[in-house]
């Protein structure tokens, strides 16, 4: 074995003791086909010698009939079980393999890196506490290490150890593993990635995986073994939030009245006070049972029976927290879902959604986008097929109690399973925004508050048009995706700084990414978007200065919105007019910028009356610029 004691020859019920105190540590191996994922796990297990001597002869023989090297020793046949992968040589399904050290327990999950098994990947991915991903130092990041680089992020796996492997085939070059690092950084700087790591291994010969590697002196980092063993996840449990779902109540006489579930976050304490959702009654715990007897606290995520001061109703499906840290208690909401069913998603569709110990009808209401996970780059879609990821909105019949999955697993994520044959259809996990039914409409909403007084500045409008030489106008560049608008935009700027104006461009990208973070991008977030770039236009005119907008805007009715926010006045609409075809090529794929591509003619109104049109297929941007300059000076802006 890996880890020896001396207390299993001497005291073996002390010895057990201490293994079921070992912190528990999940892990998946995942990235693209042939990488290296199965091989890793068996020389892991097979260099730590937590491989039974039958096993080994076992593994040994059937190496000279599937295996990939040759005849000799075969790490891979320890996970690849199924008579298919052994004769393909790949991963199929998910493999969990366990074992332990001195200082931890492990569980493994090798899951498969074929595009078509995705789904079994994000279901061995959804209890991870890390994930290692493979690269083959031959090829570096592909596009299946960016599909499961991207589920592991979105299923919220703080740790990730990226391994380049088959270091042996690139003569153990450390500086194709830089390479590979610093394009794996590059990439994963679009992802929410909290702790990145990255080892150079061949797994097949047990380079840096337990031992450390004589032929790669260069690296001075820890084996993967040793990373495995000391890689901190106590921060990683919510132990703030009490959410313990309950999952039976338990009533073996008229004095008992129990209510059994395991805790899904937070610490409960003898004496808490707590509140039971959706009912809001309040009580005190009475008592903490378990099989051992009773204790005076329990965390998560452990399974308990929790016994009350109160005679309150409580029963299946229902949730007790802590009052003042409760979670949403709604029917609707946002969800990432990863689809895993042949059939696919239908929005309208009744479904049934499980989550936690709360099984409810519901249907996705709409799809927002799907999500190509090999770009991040969003797009219009009727449905998700098997494998596809993308956001949808939920209409359930009652309410659930849930958190954003980003801080909370447990409360945050569910099942979709259809009514009929109970298959699991989908898994979602739950986003921290509102929908777009529940977001309000703030063009004609009144302030908070009737104290609020506007100030005026003690500099006039004529004193700084005098000071700027330039009367403060907005001028909103619109057209569809790819049409033009931020290049146009900023030569424009550029052209009137070096004539001594006094401009800015509000570009929709650097909206997105500051004041409007948390909109997505339906027709009402959309014209929020352009209502808070409206406002901000706006105070920037009063402060003297020329504001170029660069913004979709599709709707006629909001851009007229804005022209009345802002004052018609100082308010142009300059339409940049290109065929679809010509932005469909320009617009390329971009994770931050969320359009649509190709570009969506049907859902983009053209300007009734804009001050200005430019066809941006036919002339080039000097000439558009010179053409905008021309009417600037012509209606008198500068």
């Amino acid at each position: 074995m890996s880890h020896h004691s001396e207390l299993i020859a001497t005291d073996i019920d002390a010895y057990l003791e201490q293994h079921e105190r070992k912190e528990l540590l999940r892990f998946i191996t995942c990235g693209s086909v042939d990488d290296g994922k199965s091989t890793l796990i068996g020389r892991l297990l097979y260099d730590s010698k937590m491989i039974y001597e039958d096993q080994l002869a076992k593994i040994e023989k059937d190496s000279q009939v599937h295996g990939t090297t040759g005849g000799k020793f075969d790490p891979a046949l320890l996970t690849d079980g199924l008579k298919a992968e052994r004769e393909q040589g790949i991963t199929i399904d998910v493999a969990y393999r366990y074992f332990s050290t001195a200082k931890r327990k492990f569980i493994i999950a090798d899951t498969p890196g074929h595009v078509q098994y995705t789904r079994n990947m994000a279901t061995g991915a959804s209890t991870a506490d890390l994930a290692i991903i493979l690269i083959d130092a031959r090829y570096g990041v592909l596009e299946q290490t960016r599909r499961h680089s991207f589920i592991v992020s979105l299923l919220g796996i703080k740790h990730i150890l990226v391994a380049v492997n088959k270091m042996d085939l690139v003569d153990f070059s450390a500086v194709v593993f830089d390479k590979i690092r610093d394009d794996y950084r590059s990439f994963a700087s679009r992802l929410d990635i909290p702790d990145l790591h990255f080892i150079p291994i061949a797994a097949l010969h047990g380079d840096n995986v337990v031992d450390r590697s004589e032929r790669m002196s260069w690296y001075t980092g820890s084996t993967l073994m040793s990373f495995l063993d000391n890689v901190y996840i106590g921060s990683d449990r919510n132990l703030e939030d009490l959410r313990f779902p309950v999952q039976l109540v338990i009533r073996p006489n008229l004095d008992y009245r129990g209510f059994a579930g395991t805790i899904a976050s937070g610490i409960v304490r003898q004496g808490d006070e707590v509140i039971c959702l959706p009912s809001r009654r309040h009580s005190r715990v009475k008592r903490i049972v378990t099989k051992d007897g009773d204790l005076t606290e329990a965390f998560t995520p452990m399974s308990v029976t929790l016994l009350l001061e109160d005679e309150i109703d409580v029963s299946r499906g229902d949730m007790l927290v802590r009052p003042g840290n409760m979670p949403k208690t709604e029917q609707h909401f946002e969800a990432m879902v990863v689809w895993m069913h042949d059939e696919p998603l239908m929005p309208g569709k009744q479904y049934l959604i499980k989550q936690s110990t709360k099984t409810v009808s519901g249907m996705v209401s709409a799809l927002r986008y799907q999500i190509d996970v090999n770009t991040m780059h969003r797009s219009p879609s009727p449905g998700l097929k098997l494998n596809e990821i993308g956001r949808c909105r939920f209409s359930l019949a009652e309410p659930i109690m849930f958190d954003a999955y980003r801080n909370n697993r447990a409360t945050g994520s569910f099942i979709i399973i259809d009514r009929i044959s109970n298959a699991t259809m989908g898994a979602g996990m739950i986003l921290d925004r509102k929908t777009t039914d529940d977001r309000d409409d703030h063009w004609d909403a009144e302030p908070g508050s009737t104290s609020l007084v506007k100030r005026v500045s003690k500099v006039s409008a004529d004193e700084r048009q005098a000071r700027f030489g330039q009367r403060p106008t907005t001028i909103l560049l619109t057209g569809l995706p790819g049409s033009g608008k931020s290049t146009l935009a900023y030569a424009l700027e550029r052209n009137l700084f070096e004539m001594g104006r006094a401009a800015t461009v509000l570009d929709g990208e650097n909206i997105r990414l500051g004041l409007s973070r948390d909109l997505g991008f339906g027709d009402d977030e959309r014209s929020e978007n352009l209502r808070r770039t409206a406002e901000v236009a706006r105070l920037m005119n009063d402060a003297g200065l020329i504001c170029i907008l660069s913004l979709v805007a599709p709707r006629e009715e909001t851009r007229q919105k804005a022209a009345e926010l802002i004052g018609k006045d100082r308010f142009l609409v300059i339409h940049l007019d290109a065929p679809v075809e010509i932005c469909q090529q320009r617009n390329q794929p971009s994770e931050l910028r969320g359009e649509t591509t190709p570009p969506q003619p049907a859902n983009y109104e053209s300007p009734i009356a804009p001050d200005l049109r430019l066809a941006t297929d036919q002339l080039s941007i000097d000439e558009c610029v010179a053409r905008l300059t021309a009417l600037l000076d012509s209606r008198g802006v500068i």
